[in-house]
């Protein structure tokens, strides 16, 4: 019964509109005016309701600046992102005062040069002087912007300093995985060929190229013994696929053979040593941090929010960013009065269904709290995790919501340069 009445009071609402528009048009009629026949009365109305809205919408501006803060970010928790914020108040000067100008402009004109009786309209098609002013002063100030920025992009993906601690970050749909250089501070070198289930970021050693001939060569014996197994009867379009991941697994296993034959045994300690953390991301409060970032899939985006950085991750090539935590947890939450703050890496980028749960959480430490930490890390080494971890064919890691596999990245070779894989690239 309530949907039924509310449905009459809209029916009859809009009976009731449509009438006191027939009425309104007849008073016209009777009036002998046209909709088109503005007097000063409405004139006049008009111009005090855009001075009005006018007065209303820079008292909203204002107190919403006022009750939420200037740009609502709060403090910058890097040492960097304190240069990014005055960027970005300094583009935000230009803006608001932009923003006043020309608004104060549009709408007091409107009430100043309201049509008044016997005031004819002055023609002004062209004026070379302010076409000058409105097109170099608006260039001058985005070349200025432009210069600036490009400057602190430079600045902030430059190679970091001697000290700086490097750590990669693998995204892949949905999660994020830390790995930090250890004692040498070298990450391990990487081949996307070698990414197995218990080798998910495709570290390069010895003992990882053997296993994943192994395991590529269990996946050719499979491969062979189901295309030539005579009790078994197949479609002739699910025998063309087979025969085509067979001849891409020959292909891998070629290019493994090669891989093994080249090696250096010499960097592997470089890769034995790395960390690889999941879950939440432990820096030092004033230490400089170079993160190096890869994806598994597809274009991510790792911001950090709270420390002003950002960069998308990209298939098959490595990017690069730096910060230097300034302000610890503890503090931060001292800070924002809220005991359960956490900072946040999350993905900045729609990658899929399950983009929005894409979040890894970031703990900064003092340098005690840290140094301890550490320390406790230091038995969670790739070496010996890896070494323990037991050897099972995890290669397929064809994952929910879509994903791609490690397969279907573009190659990368043991120094991490990107390669394409086609089909017709033969070994």
């Amino acid at each position: 019964m309530g949907k039924l009445g509310i449905l009459l009071v809209i029916v009859l609402g809009a009976i009731a509109v449509a009438q006191l528009v027939r009425v309104y048009e007849h008073s016209l009629k009777l009036k002998k005016t046209g909709e088109h026949d503005i007097n000063d009365r409405d004139n006049n109305l008009n111009a005090w309701l855009m001075l009005l809205f006018m007065i209303f919408q820079f008292g909203g501006f204002i107190y919403l600046m006022l009750a939420y803060g200037w740009t609502g970010r709060g403090p910058s928790a890097s040492l960097e992102g304190e240069e990014t914020d005055w960027l970005l108040n300094l583009n935000f000067v230009i803006i608001i005062a932009v923003f006043f100008l020309t608004n104060f402009l549009l709408f007091y004109f409107s009430y100043k040069y309201v049509r008044k009786p016997g005031v004819r309209a002055t023609y002004f098609p062209h004026n070379n002087k302010l076409e000058m002013i409105w097109t170099v002063v608006p260039a001058c100030v985005l070349a200025v912007i432009i210069i600036l920025g490009l400057r602190s992009w430079n600045n902030l993906t430059s190679p970091s300093g001697d000290g700086a601690v490097v750590i990669e970050l693998y995204s892949k749909q949905f999660d994020w995985t830390a790995r930090y250089a250890g004692e040498d501070n070298v990450l391990g070198k990487y081949d996307y060929k070698l990414t197995t289930g218990t080798n998910e970021l495709g570290i390069l050693t010895a003992k990882t190229i053997e296993d994943a001939i192994v395991e590529r060569e269990k996946k050719v014996n499979s491969i062979n013994k189901l295309l030539s197994n005579a009790d078994t009867v197949l479609s002739d379009s699910l025998v063309e696929a087979q025969e085509f991941t067979l001849s891409h697994n020959e292909r891998i296993l070629r290019s493994l053979y090669q891989l093994k034959q080249n090696h250096n045994t010499e960097v592997d300690k470089n890769a034995e040593d790395d960390i690889i953390v999941k879950g939440t991301l432990v820096l030092c409060v004033g230490q400089e941090y170079e993160f190096n970032f890869r994806s598994m899939d597809v274009i991510h985006s790792a911001y950090f929010p709270h420390f002003r950085a950002q960069i998308n991750t990209v298939p098959g090539m490595t990017t690069r960013t730096k910060f230097t935590p300034s302000i610890t947890t503890a503090e931060m939450r001292e800070i924002k009065n809220d005991p359960k703050f956490k900072y946040v890496l999350m993905c900045n980028k729609i990658c899929g269904k399950a983009h929005y749960k894409m979040k890894m959480d970031i703990e900064v430490l003092s340098k005690a709290e840290y140094a301890a930490w550490l320390a406790g890390k230091k038995k969670e080494t790739f070496k010996l995790k890896y070494g323990n971890a037991p050897a099972e064919g995890g290669d397929d890691m064809a994952k929910e919501d879509g994903s791609n596999s490690g397969e279907d990245m573009p190659a990368e070779d043991a120094t991490g340069e990107a390669a394409p894989i086609k089909k017709e690239d033969e070994i």
